[in-house]
């Protein structure tokens, strides 16, 4: 049994008659027939009375014309679906970023909204160093990381460039300062971001490079707290720029240059090499895209080949 057969039982139902279901049908009668019989073959069951003088349908009729009408809704059903996924009617966007990464998503799913409000997007929190498993067990569309992925199962585009800023409160000694060499900063009181990372692996090597002490008088467990605890007026601190952005604009915190510690720092959006991607995911891409020519630096649109 497949659709084309029930449709057309449904249309002798629907007609009561074999000649005016073919003429709807575009079909010769005999073909109708000949499909109602290898209908009836198949289910063992006789569909229409013969007897009657219209095409009168069984208590076995009855039934099926049932499930017919519910199949063949379904699939119309099935078909406006996929219509409205590929017109961003509707659909679901799952990605992934840590607490760094995310900020960058922001005005870039900002944009995405105002084309495609109807799309649900999801951002799951997710370590970078899973970030790559992730994508590849299915968990994640995209993703965004600080770092290049070496696995050629990823597909990598540099969208956003950013840099490590030294900064502290407004009342700090070395505010009014506009650079400072890394010499001069083996007295001061850090407070870092605990969690492993290239970026902190660097840091430590230029403090030992440079024979300077570096003072982590406090860690804390996300960048957030970091910041707000030196905008309270403790001690000073290594951040992304993209975090501290917004509180160096307002004048809560005070950034100065250490030229032995200017790390640029790039951002990749990834997502599966082979994957066939949703329509949703496309859609967002090219926001991406167009971000990168709109604003220019930092945001970027820099596709990288396999490594």
């Amino acid at each position: 049994m497949d659709l084309f057969q029930l449709e057309t039982f449904l249309a002798v139902a629907q007609e009561r008659s074999f000649s005016r279901a073919a003429t709807r049908l575009h079909r010769t009668q005999p073909a109708v027939s000949q499909v109602i019989r290898k209908l009836e073959t198949e289910m063992d069951e006789v569909l229409f009375d013969r007897a009657a003088r219209d095409a009168t349908l069984t208590a076995a009729g009855e039934v099926l014309r049932e499930y017919a009408e519910r199949l063949l809704n379904l699939r119309g059903e099935a078909a406006t679906a996929l219509a409205e996924l590929r017109s961003l009617h509707r659909g679901r966007l799952h990605l992934a970023a840590n607490e760094y990464t995310c900020l960058y998503l922001l005005p870039v799913i900002d944009a995405f909204r105002r084309t495609a409000p109807q799309i649900r997007v999801t951002v799951q929190r997710s370590l970078a160093s899973r970030m790559t498993d992730e994508l590849l067990q299915h968990s994640v569309e995209c993703g965004v990381v600080s770092y290049r992925p070496d696995d050629p199962q990823i597909r990598s585009i540099v969208v956003y460039r950013d840099e490590l800023v030294f900064v502290m409160h407004p009342g700090h000694p070395l505010a009014r300062a506009k650079e400072v060499s890394i010499r001069d900063l083996g007295s001061q009181s850090f407070v870092a971001h605990n969690v492993p990372s290239p970026l902190r692996q660097k840091v430590l090597q230029a403090f030992q490079r440079h024979r300077t002490p570096l003072n982590m008088a406090v860690e804390l467990p996300s960048l957030e707290a970091v910041k707000r605890f030196v905008a309270m007026g403790n001690g000073v601190a290594l951040m992304p720029g993209l975090t501290v952005r917004a509180e160096i604009a307002r004048g809560e915190l005070v950034q100065l240059l250490v030229p032995e510690l200017a790390f640029e720092r790039r951002l990749r959006l990834v997502h599966r090499r082979q994957a066939s991607l949703s329509h949703a995911a496309v859609a967002f891409l090219k926001v991406v895209e167009a971000m990168a020519r709109k604003r220019g630096d930092p945001f970027l649109f820099q596709p990288e080949r396999s490594a």
